[in-house]
């Protein structure tokens, strides 16, 4: 195995919280599928708006909110470069990837019929679950599910199987969070395009570790979370195709979306703005563009090859501790260990682990469909981002096994 060129050393000290104690004990931060840490650089483009030129875009002549705007548009123009996106109105700033679900499960209720069918994985996060079951229960849609393996697999068999005429749309994650799985999304997409059907990948927790071509996917919708990947909260995107989006009705009204207003009638403004009500997040759009350009100046290559053999080093690990068993073992996969001791809740493991200074999370994760197939309660944790090290990998197999230790 070719070893990482990335200086982890270097890279961490961008991480002012990583220097902090928890319990008295060096923070060993491995909650990043959940949340991943910022860096100085965003942190610094954040203070750098509210010390300089904070004010409300769009619409001011003066000049800080001149200034405001073109700092949040050029951040939506470094989105749609990163992802590259054909154009920039095809990227819409929500708060988020269950916002951006949100919406476009919202707009499909124009569309979808009683009878009609949507497919989402088995694997799903619950906000890519809940918002298609109220879709369905408004419209007398179908909800079908794409069955998994005990490997944390989908079976595509069946999924090709489940796809006819009356399918109207198609949902997977790109990467599960629960157990780190590489979603076959080009075969998904492709297949699910024959049938005339559209597709939303949820990309919340693939867009850390995998940089999509979504021109290349041929994808009709993409989600992103800004926190996911080193940015701040509260902030993300949808990417929709153009003719999607001009097909969809909004989501919210209010100021920004619209062209014009009387009380007889109401027109609605052009992409992106129609999908864009009220003040936005703009600091938090900003500093997504931060983010953006911090991660790729240590480049997405690197970091695959690196998170790949961090995770390697700690599934290797942490099956020499007799009794664990890892939850996701799928042949692609990225950074994240889902796993249990026998006869051990895992809260009561994750909670030894933070006294010693360690952070992973435990439960269902938003996935409980995930912990229902393998009639479990819930796992932990652990997810790595390229901040992490070899060296934190021990910390928690020592932290893994005093906990065994107290509690078997």
């Amino acid at each position: 195995m070719v070893q990482s060129s990335l200086d982890i050393q270097t890279i961490r000290k961008d991480f002012p919280i990583l220097n902090r104690k928890v319990n008295g004990k060096p923070l060993v931060y491995l909650d990043n599928a959940a949340t991943s840490q910022t860096p100085q650089q965003v942190i610094d483009a954040i203070v750098e708006y509210y010390h300089g030129y904070n004010a409300n875009i769009h619409r001011g002549v003066h000049t800080l909110s001149q200034e405001a705007t073109d700092a949040y548009e050029a951040a939506r123009h470094k989105i749609q470069h990163h992802f590259s996106i054909a154009k920039s109105h095809e990227v819409i700033l929500t708060s988020g990837t269950t916002h951006s679900i949100n919406l476009v499960a919202n707009g499909f209720s124009s569309f979808l019929k009683k009878g009609d069918e949507i497919l989402v994985s088995a694997m799903e996060h619950h906000s890519n679950i809940v918002p298609w079951q109220m879709l369905c229960e408004r419209t007398g849609g179908v909800l079908k599910v794409i069955p998994m393996n005990q490997n944390g697999e989908l079976i595509m068999e069946e999924y090709h199987a489940l796809l006819s005429e009356k399918t109207k749309l198609v949902f997977c994650n790109h990467v599960s969070n629960a157990l780190g799985t590489i979603n076959p999304i080009e075969e998904i997409i492709e297949a699910a395009h024959k049938v005339g059907a559209a597709v939303l990948i949820d990309g919340a927790q693939a867009a850390a570790h995998i940089k999509p071509d979504l021109q290349a996917l041929d994808v009709d919708f993409y989600t992103v979370s800004a926190h996911k990947m080193c940015g701040p909260t509260g902030v993300g995107i949808l990417y929709g195709k153009e003719e999607w989006l001009k097909k969809l009705p909004p989501y919210q009204g209010g100021g920004e979306m619209i062209e014009e207003v009387t009380f007889e009638k109401t027109t609605y403004a052009d992409l992106p703005h129609k999908f864009e009500a009220g003040t936005p997040n703009i600091c938090g759009g900003i500093a997504f563009g931060a983010a953006l350009d911090y991660m790729n100046s240590i480049g997405f290559e690197a970091i695959a090859q690196y998170e790949d053999e961090l995770i390697r080093y700690a599934t290797d690990e942490l099956l020499k501790i007799d009794g664990l068993r890892i939850y996701g073992t799928a042949a692609q996969k990225t950074s994240v260990i889902s796993f249990n001791i026998e006869g051990i809740h895992p809260y009561d493991i994750g909670t030894i682990l933070d006294k010693l200074g360690i952070a992973v999370r435990t439960g269902h994760h938003c996935a409980q469909p995930i912990m229902d197939f393998y009639q479990i309660p819930g796992t932990v944790r652990a997810s790595f981002s390229f901040y992490n090290t070899k060296e934190e990998v021990d910390v928690l197999v020592e932290g893994v096994k005093r906990s065994k230790n107290m509690l078997a």
